[in-house]
């Protein structure tokens, strides 16, 4: 086997370990508000989960595409074996890390800080595709701002709406709603997040000559699929107690209201082709529902650990892809 061909499987092998530590690492937050409400049993919450992001990686392509092409260009890459290699080892690294200390970092900001890393420690900083980067840049900072936003005004929504029923019987009827919205969360987690993956194997395979157009491999689709459908059977708790219990407390109208919240913002990222934190967006629709339910109700503390994260994630897996590429480079 030559080299190029061997770092080309070991590409694939890790791209499909990112979507699989993806699947355990963010479909936890997907499912937190229904598991943290009692709405699914957490086992019943797995199945459903893994089903729904089995069903949405196969659904679309276009952020898939908006990685292959939208941070660096595949067809001219330098060492670009290297490079998607070092990005692979660094954002694994990062989200083991983050979901050892049960923070809910972002998947997201670890693998395009990585690949953008790796990148700039091969070919200096003129090989990032800066109108791509921006724009993606710009989807990842704006989606939370926005999930905040809706979270705040559905609550505010559900509690004038809802004001003169009764509380338990609100609440009971809200937990059923919550399994068609937790699937619903899911099914869009799928959507987005495991696209990425499928970006990254298909710029190794155009990077090295084994594709060469911008479609992706079906193959690659489904593999992406049940690698992060497998990682989401394994389970997440840590993230789910920190995001569903540690935020706020969460009831099932507040639940159903940051579910429905998370997953548009989520499903209209995906139509623009634009990748996004699951993290972040769910996070931050709990964060807004919770600040217009009762603002002393959220833990602020939490919430400014988790936002440092996110903001630390992009810059510490570059600096860390860049360490990696340069270690891969010397022994390779």
């Amino acid at each position: 086997m030559d080299v190029t061909l061997m770092i080309t499987v070991l590409i694939v092998i890790g791209a499909l370990a990112f979507d699989f530590i993806n699947g355990f690492h963010d479909t936890a937050n997907a499912i937190a508000t229904s598991v943290s409400t009692k709405a699914l049993k957490p086992r019943h919450a797995i199945i459903l989960a893994s089903f729904m992001n089995f069903i949405g990686a196969l659904t679309f392509t276009g952020v898939a595409k908006t990685i292959t092409t939208g941070i660096v260009d595949p067809f001219t890459i330098h060492n670009g074996s290297v490079v998607i290699l070092s990005a692979l080892i660094s954002a694994i690294a990062w989200n083991l890390i983050t979901w050892y200390y049960g923070i809910p970092s972002s998947s997201s900001h670890a693998i395009i800080g990585s690949i953008v890393g790796a990148a700039i420690a091969a070919s200096g900083f003129g090989s990032i595709n800066y109108a791509g980067f921006s724009k993606i840049a710009q989807s990842l900072f704006l989606s939370p701002i926005l999930a905040f936003i809706i979270g705040f005004i559905v609550f505010s929504i559900f509690k004038v709406l809802f004001r003169n029923h009764s509380l338990t019987k609100s609440n009971n009827r809200f937990r059923r709603i919550q399994i068609v919205t937790a699937a619903f969360q899911a099914y869009t987690h799928g959507t987005n997040d495991a696209q990425k993956a499928m970006g990254i194997i298909t710029l190794a395979l155009i990077a090295n000559n084994y594709h060469k157009t911008m479609d992706i491999p079906f193959w690659v689709q489904l593999s992406c699929a049940l690698a992060m459908a497998l990682g989401t059977s394994v389970g997440g708790w840590k993230i789910i107690k920190t995001v569903g219990n540690k935020i706020m407390k969460i009831r099932p109208v507040s639940g159903v209201a940051a579910d429905v919240s998370s997953a548009s913002i989520i499903l209209s990222a995906t139509f623009l082709h634009l990748p996004v934190s699951t993290t972040h967006v769910i996070s931050s629709s709990i964060l807004g529902v919770g600040a217009s339910n009762r603002i002393k109700g959220v833990n602020w503390g939490t919430a400014q650990a988790m936002v440092f994260t996110w903001i630390v994630t992009l810059p510490a897996s570059a600096v860390l892809a860049g360490v990696v590429y340069y270690f891969l480079n010397f022994i390779l």
